[in-house]
């Protein structure tokens, strides 16, 4: 097991925000394809996720015989961990995916840690799925996004910042905003993985294991926003409309981003996102309004074309 590389050069500033607004829900999301890029603040080496020394390694062998499975291969277990999910038999799906996993396979390893964050068809256990994620970014290079799993990739450490921005309850992983920082920062600029630069945004927004800098937050907003990501587009709304932090005031285009988050908005989880755009767009008058509905049906042909 390699150890950590987290040590990067950066500001420390404490704690200053209940970390748990921020949720591995958001972070598990992830898209069919490789997200483009946004090769802003690259790290020279990729955060490793604990010190070997302190680590708890997952019961996950390291090599699972073919003969007692049948699996050719650990791209034939996953296939067919991928066909026992889908039929329903998750119980299945996961001893081959663990078959997969025991290989390296990242997609089965990524696909476990989301089931047992989850309880998906396993028993709900955090440690187990933090272990999991953490042998992606511990086999992961410095060599270039491997665009294959770059997603996958961006993923799992996005879990792990959230994870270590939380803790887990009863075990060695502790709460810790600049181990945190580190892995969203990783997955959001050397990824490009929306739910990390929306994380990394909230950190730098409520000065969360990083100084404060809402010019900082806005830029990472903007990029996540553009990925379509709505609680991104909601909250860049509300700064450029307000002016919050010390930026500059944008009212159009903060209404329209408050609009396309409201699209966006999926049931009560999303409440949040409604009453911010609510409470916004009654306070606009008529031509901020009309100029900024204007906008949104110019950005909603664009995307039809594409």
């Amino acid at each position: 097991m390699r150890t950590s590389r987290t040590d990067l050069s950066r500001r420390q500033a404490p704690a200053g925000v209940d970390p748990g607004r921020i949720r591995l829900r958001r972070a598990g999301r992830i898209a069919a394809g490789a997200w483009a890029l946004a090769l802003l603040v690259v790290p020279t080496a990729a955060p490793r996720a604990l010190d070997a020394s302190i680590r708890t390694p997952v019961q996950v062998p390291a090599q699972v015989p073919v003969a007692d499975k049948g699996y050719r291969s650990a791209k034939d277990a996953l296939r067919a961990g991928v066909r026992e999910y889908n039929a329903g038999d998750k119980q299945g799906a996961a001893r081959a995916l663990e078959y997969a996993a025991g290989q390296g396979h990242a997609l089965a390893l990524w696909k476990l840690g989301r089931m047992y964050a989850e309880g998906d068809g396993v028993p709900h256990d955090d440690l187990k799925a933090f272990e999991f994620f953490s042998r992606i970014a511990d086999a992961s290079t410095d060599d270039g996004p491997d665009p294959q799993n770059s997603a996958v990739l961006g993923s799992a450490f996005t879990a792990l910042g959230t994870y270590f921005l939380e803790g887990i309850k009863g075990s060695y992983v502790r709460p810790n905003p600049e181990r945190a920082y580190d892995m969203f920062n990783y997955a959001a600029s050397y990824y490009g993985d929306p739910n990390a630069q929306y994380n990394l945004a909230r950190l730098y927004l409520d000065g969360t294991g990083v100084e404060s800098d809402p010019r900082q937050a806005a830029r990472w907003f903007n990029l996540a926003a553009e990925k379509g990501h709505h609680p991104a587009q909601a909250l860049l709304g509300d700064m450029l409309v307000n002016g919050l932090g010390g930026i500059p005031i944008q009212r159009v285009k903060g209404l329209m981003w408050l609009s396309l988050a409201r699209e966006g908005a999926e049931s009560r989880k999303d409440d949040w996102i409604v009453g911010l755009y609510d409470k916004n767009w009654a306070a606009a008058n008529d031509d901020d309004r009309a100029e900024a509905q204007t906008q949104l049906q110019t950005v909603g042909s664009i995307r039809r074309r594409r």
